[in-house]
């Protein structure tokens, strides 16, 4: 067995891997979303139809979460990974050679309970750092695994038009596959600390909530950020379409200057390293209010003006978003190191529930005040966030002060 933490020679190369791997795992939940009118139009689906492969997919991701990643805690995370990976390469296989509603719809379930493979990996590079280099090390993660989710529906939709919905899974199969096999090669295997049962690790679950206020502070912070991402991604094409007569590659555009905002994640992380999570965390709070309040300004610019201060404004939010992420599972992590699994399934239950309200609630308000309700949305759920981050931060500086 490999030394845990390794040293930052080896660190620097599997972490690498480790971030190829997060990133093309998570990407596997969102290939779909562009390609849905050419596999509706070819397995004769409806609308209500289509919508729900995206839908079971993004389900199954929220189970996996809540039901797979705790196992973390009680098996060899290398184990849980390599399997992950060989089940999700044989799924986006199956998926690609499917031929009616049924069979998709469950093999949809399947990709997204396997691609939180994802949400193994991060606690992994976590365990893996060296001394004083965990908030970079899953910075570099963080990048990888938000750059899959921002850049999977340009790549697949640019792989859907030229070869059809079919090569884009069948393509993505290889990859997991490949992904896997250097992840095979390279990481090591991990102690196990816990003993616990399979129910009891659960049932723990609900006693880490209780036991750590840090915990729901973070996780509440995390998912009022989320709520503001996700009502912003989930509206943009639409309001580019009907505002700018602009079609769904441009708003793949915006996802690539967004994504220009999450290579700073490591930065971010390191900055966690040497100042502390908490206020990078409010920093990074700070950043998505500001940013999303700036679009307030569009009515008062020419139109060039206006999609540019979009662009810059999705950079600057993702950026806030993806330092607050890291920096938040910092803070969680070290709660309890044996229980990072455990910890991350509960920090990312919540953000999954910041993201489905931030598409549900974003959705609405577009219907009922447009553009500017969206905008409003977003800087008001970025504002309890910071007020979160803002109240703790003072809470935990006032009682360094009592202890001196």
């Amino acid at each position: 067995m490999t030394p845990l933490p390794l040293s930052p020679r080896q660190a620097g190369w599997v972490i690498f891997i480790l971030a190829l791997g997060a990133g093309f795992s998570v990407a596997s939940i969102y290939y779909a979303q562009p390609l849905l009118p050419l596999i509706g139009a070819n397995l004769h689906l409806s609308v209500e139809g289509m919508g729900l492969v995206p839908t079971l997919t993004q389900a199954g991701y929220a189970l996996g979460i809540l039901f797979l990643l705790p196992l973390g805690d009680r098996h060899d995370r290398r184990t849980l990974i390599l399997l992950k990976s060989a089940v999700l390469a044989v799924l986006l296989l199956l998926c690609s050679l499917t031929g009616q509603l049924t069979s998709l719809l469950v093999v949809s379930l399947l990709i997204g309970m396997a691609a939180t493979m994802a949400q193994d990996i991060v606690p992994a590079a976590a365990i893996l750092a060296p001394a004083g280099k965990q908030g970079k090390m899953v910075g570099t993660v963080m990048t990888g695994l938000l750059l899959g989710i921002l850049l999977s529906r340009t790549v697949s939709g640019l792989v859907g038009a030229l070869f059809g919905w079919r090569v884009m899974y069948q393509a993505a199969a290889v990859s997991i596959a490949f992904i896997g096999l250097l992840m095979w090669r390279v990481v090591p295997r991990f102690e196990i600390h816990s003993t616990l049962s399979y129910p009891q690790l659960l049932k723990s679950m609900a006693h880490l909530w209780q036991r750590y206020p840090a915990l729901r502070r973070a996780a509440f912070a995390q998912g009022f950020l989320s709520i503001a991402f996700s009502a912003f991604w989930s509206t943009l094409a639409v309001m580019l379409a009907e505002h700018y007569q602009m079609g769904s590659a441009v708003a793949g555009g915006f996802g690539i200057a967004g994504a220009a905002g999450a290579l700073a994640a490591p930065l971010a992380g390191g900055l966690a390293d040497k100042v502390g999570a908490g206020r990078v965390t409010q920093l990074g709070a700070a950043l998505v209010t500001v940013s999303f309040a700036l679009m307030l300004l569009l009515p008062a610019l020419p139109v060039h003006g206006q999609l540019a201060l979009i662009a810059l404004s999705a950079i600057g939010f993702d950026l806030g978003l993806q330092s607050s992420l890291v920096a938040h599972q910092n803070l969680v992590y070290s709660l309890e190191p044996q229980a990072r699994g455990r910890l991350n399934a509960l920090l990312f239950t919540v953000v999954f529930i910041g993201m489905a309200l931030g598409s549900v609630l974003g959705s609405k308000l577009y219907v009922l005040a447009g553009w500017n309700g969206v905008v409003i949305l977003a800087v008001s759920s970025g504002a309890i966030a910071l007020i979160i981050r803002l109240l703790e931060n003072a809470r935990l500086q006032a009682a360094e002060r009592a202890v001196r």
